[in-house]
């Protein structure tokens, strides 16, 4: 159609890389591969040539902590897990062109090639500077082998490069009273030497290029958080690891290290497309470096969950700039998180929905799941997911409203027609208005599409089959063919017409279900620029036997689901917050250093533009002084005036977001990550010591 907005005529679309460390979840799909495969399937549908890559990203820290945890290695790990996520996508209909691995000889080389570019054009800058070592087991640590105090809200099972409590990005030596995951010692400081992208170089030309270029084209959620770090000022990033697994320097002087996982990981979407290539016999070049003639340039887009933006939007982009021959990302359609029945979706403690634990207990019904993650895409803010609200879209969307009209139609046009598409003749003002409907719907579902908007496209996709199934309801041709059989032949070839749009506009949304209705239909194969036309099936032409489209969702089988979930929560053996060891012995004298109070909240407040803080002001018998805590994610201002609290008010004081904080309130944290207050059982006077 020639109003579509798809101004590219070539397409290069990557889905974020999912570590081979476990199996896919809902939240994977609903994040970075569902709305990625609708796009693409549209793309296709539009004749335009695009490759869709994939792969297992196998290199990191996090696959190294596995196979340690597990008692393996780690290639035996990533052998696991690939084949496990590979033939999931498969099952599920995600249509990669390729799905590639990160392990593979020509990624390393690939990797490698990139590297010596940058270096050669003298873009790294070598630092020597203190990292973490475990002197226990030999080896320095890398950013998620060290956990500890989060210096902004005081979690203690925070990582080396973020707090995922609070969202905070840090770097080891941030972290109050580290710890080593492998020896659970503190580790010890030495120098090491390490190849920096200069990233606050590229600070001016990707102000220009992303908060200029891309601010009426990124989601808001993306450009916001690619504001917010423009805006704190970017530093020199380490490209380099002293790792045992991953992809090697290629330097004489680097033996033993190897490059950072994020600047291996994204160039996969490049060496994955890459071995396509060579396996199709395609030019990769043609969808990834820049062209002579800028219009004939690929259209790059990532899709990704939120908390890889940085990495798309700022890393990969500024590599991809410092190398020079290649395009950069037109967007980067972020999605938000998904939760899971009123909490978030958890690796740790099992709270989750497995995509082939899914796959194996819901058999043949891929599109269901398809259509309800589409229809609660955390397209801008986070969504949740619960099994009754799966089963409610199914029973009276899919199976009430569109596969309720699909079968009726065909059922009665084999009881009445002996299966033959009739001729429509003498259209009334009501079939006219419907096949008006169906030439405008096509134009509106591909502008919701091509802006991203993929909840959206799906509403107007089931608006189509609303208008279907209430002109058959409204037209009663089962009444009619007693008196009128020429206009239920009208009335079955509008409904037909229907039906065949619906099977052609089905097929990014639900790839299974267009695929049965083409059989059904005995529909010759269309393209989007056939959609909306009111003679897709031509007089005469013999549809094949009705089947169901969709089968409804019992009770019992959503009342196994949540029994499911809860079992595998209660009988989780990770908690959300990891439980460390006990910390070295101290002496007596350094616990009575330590001056521990009551004190009483006397006012508290949010601590504007951030999500975790509070600004609480504290009666600690002494004196009145306020403390910064991280605990708004728990409680409300205004629930804890009044409450009595231990309080440290010989700590040191400390700005945070400009506030100078005095003290640190004590907080027990449960195993699923619950703060508690530490008071005591009664009230006591105010400035009580506490020994």
């Amino acid at each position: 159609m020639s109003n579509i907005d798809l101004p590219f005529k070539r397409y290069t679309i990557t889905s974020a890389l999912p570590y081979a460390n476990g199996p896919l979840h809902i939240g994977h799909l609903a994040g970075a591969y569902v709305p990625a495969d609708i796009y693409v399937r549209f793309l296709r549908l539009n004749n335009r040539d695009v490759v869709y890559v994939g792969g297992s990203d196998e290199h990191g820290a996090a696959i190294t902590i596995k196979a340690k945890k597990d008692g393996t290695t780690p290639q035996a790990i990533i052998d696991r897990y690939h084949a496990q996520i590979k033939e999931s996508f498969a099952q599920f209909g995600i249509s990669f062109d390729i799905y590639h691995r990160t392990s593979e000889r020509i990624h390393h080389e690939l990797s490698q090639e990139f590297f010596l570019n940058l270096y050669e054009k003298g873009e790294f800058v070598e630092q020597v500077t203190e990292q973490y070592y475990d002197e226990e087991y030999h080896q320095f640590l890398a950013d998620r082998y060290i956990t500890g105090i989060c210096p902004n809200c005081k979690n203690e099972g925070a990582y080396g490069d973020q707090c995922e409590k609070c969202g905070t990005s840090l770097n080891p030596t941030d972290l109050i009273n580290p710890v080593s995951t492998l020896s659970r010692k503190p580790p010890v400081l030495r120098e090491t030497k390490h190849w920096y992208l200069p990233l606050d170089k590229y600070q001016p030309w990707l102000e220009k290029w992303l908060l200029e270029g891309k601010k009426d084209v990124l989601k808001p959620n993306v450009y916001g958080q690619c504001r917010s770090w423009l805006k704190s000022g970017l530093q020199p990033r380490s490209m380099t690891r002293d790792l045992d697994w991953g992809v090697d320097v290629p330097l004489e002087e680097a033996k033993g290290k190897k490059l950072y996982v994020w600047l291996d990981a994204p160039i996969g979407y490049i060496s994955a497309t890459k071995q396509w290539a060579l396996d199709t016999g395609n030019d990769w070049e043609k969808y990834w470096k820049k062209q002579a003639d800028p219009a004939d340039d690929s259209c790059l887009i990532h899709f990704i969950g939120k908390d890889n933006i940085v990495f798309h939007c700022i890393t990969f982009p500024s590599i991809l700039h410092a190398h020079g021959e290649y395009i950069l990302p037109e967007n980067v359609p972020a999605n938000e998180f998904l939760n899971l029945e009123g909490d978030k979706l958890s690796t740790s403690r099992n709270h989750a929905v497995w995509l082939h634990e899914y796959l194996e207990e819901f058999p043949g019904k891929q599109d269901e799941l398809r259509y309800v993650l589409t229809s609660i895409l955390p397209e801008t803010s986070d969504s949740e997911f619960t099994w009754r609200d799966f089963q409610a879209r199914v029973n009276n969307e899919l199976v009430a409203i569109f596969g309720n009209f699909i079968n009726r139609v065909l059922v009665l046009s084999h009881k009445y027609f002996e299966g033959k598409v009739m001729p429509a003749g003498g259209l009334t003002d009501t079939d006219r208005f419907i096949f008006s409907e169906l030439e405008r719907y096509p134009k509106h579902i591909a502008a919701s599409i091509t802006h991203f908007r993929f909840r959206e496209a799906l509403a107007q996709f089931m608006n189509v089959a609303r208008l279907g199934n209430k002109y058959l309801a409204d037209a009663e041709p089962w009444k009619v063919i007693k008196t009128d059989e020429e206009r239920v032949k009208t009335v079955l070839n509008v409904g037909l017409q229907i039906a065949a749009n619906l099977a052609v506009l089905a097929q990014p949304f639900l790839p299974f279900t267009a695929r049965k209705m083409t059989e059904m239909l005995r529909l010759d194969k269309c393209d989007w620029e056939q959609a909306g036309n009111s003679t897709l099936l031509p007089a005469g032409h013999q549809l094949g036997e009705a089947q169901l489209l969709f089968e409804k969702i019992t009770d019992d089988q959503i009342t196994a689901q949540l029994a499911k979930l809860s079992t595998a929560v209660i009988d989780s053996k990770e908690p959300t917050v990891e439980l460390v060891d006990a910390k070295d012995p101290i002496e007596f004298e350094d616990f009575v250093k330590m001056d521990i109070r009551t004190g009483e909240i006397l006012a508290a407040e949010k601590v504007a533009k951030t999500k975790k803080l509070l600004k609480l002001s504290i009666d600690t018998g002494i004196d009145q002084r306020t403390v910064v805590s991280g605990i708004a994610e728990f409680f409300a201002p205004e629930e804890i005036i009044g409450k009595q609290v231990a309080i440290l008010v010989n700590l040191e004081p400390r700005k945070i977001k400009g506030i100078v904080s005095q003290g640190m309130i004590l907080m027990a944290e449960a195993p699923d990550g619950r703060l508690e207050f530490v008071s005591p059982q009664s009230a006591m006077r105010t400035g009580s010591v506490i020994r």
